[in-house]
């Protein structure tokens, strides 16, 4: 079974958590640690290189991608922002640079670091769908996220998200909903659904209950982290 189809399995079966790496090194314990699969976090990668998130070229990621699927056997979901629009050859370029590197799943968000705002509807959905149809001959999944709550804007996600399902997104993904009835709202849209591991969300049983597939951890063990390193390094002087 091809790394893509084993992830896509795991959505099908039951609730997992899926850890965010920052580097190779992360990567590599949490599949020996016998995590099923791993994702990746534009905040913990740009923090590696000294930057602030969303400021990660389009190269950095498809290499970031290629180090972490040289050193574990298991499949790698990107966090791969906007899936860079403005890029040479745009999203789906970009889905087909990281089919190359080793990616079984893929997310797309629907803010502009640029504008500092939602991206329209409508554009959001076509990128969506131009993802979808790029990754699907890959056989890579598709997370499709509303990063409004994450940001502060009144775009509803539940109707967002819905749209993005109708693009052919595989999976949902609305960072910090974590009240339980928008949460079941999302769930009954028919795709799977990713809850980040941030907030005041639901405990990991309840969220099963509602029907959450996947738990992720965003950029916390990269803040987990690097805090351990500098009280470790504190605690010597």
């Amino acid at each position: 079974m091809s790394l893509p189809t084993t992830f896509r399995s795991l959505h099908d079966s039951d609730f997992f958590v899926l850890p965010n790496a920052f580097d190779a090194g992360s990567a590599k314990r949490l599949a020996e640690a016998g995590f099923a699969a791993i994702a990746t976090t534009s905040h913990g990668h740009a923090a590696t290189l000294g930057k602030s998130d969303l400021e990660v070229t389009r190269d950095e990621m498809v290499e970031h991608v290629a180090l972490l699927a040289s050193v574990v056997d298991v499949p790698i979901n990107v966090d791969s922002a906007d899936c860079y629009p403005h890029d040479d050859g745009g999203v789906a370029r970009t889905v087909e640079l990281l089919a190359v590197a080793g990616a079984s799943g893929l997310s797309i968000e629907d803010y502009d670091p640029q504008a500092r705002a939602m991206v329209p509807l409508d554009e959001a959905v076509a990128r969506v769908a131009a993802v979808v149809e790029e990754a699907g001959q890959h056989g890579i999944v598709v997370t499709a996220r509303c990063e409004s709550v994450l940001y502060g804007f009144d775009d509803d996600p539940v109707a967002r998200l819905a749209a993005y399902r109708d693009a052919g997104a595989d999976v949902l993904y609305a960072p910090l909903v974590n009240d339980e009835e928008r949460l079941a709202a999302i769930v009954a849209l028919g795709r799977p659904v990713n809850v980040l591991a941030a907030g005041d969300h639901p405990a990991p049983d309840r969220l099963r209950e509602l029907g959450v597939r996947r738990f992720s951890t965003g950029g916390a063990l990269t803040q987990v982290a690097y805090d351990a390193a500098v009280s470790y390094a504190k605690s010597l002087t």
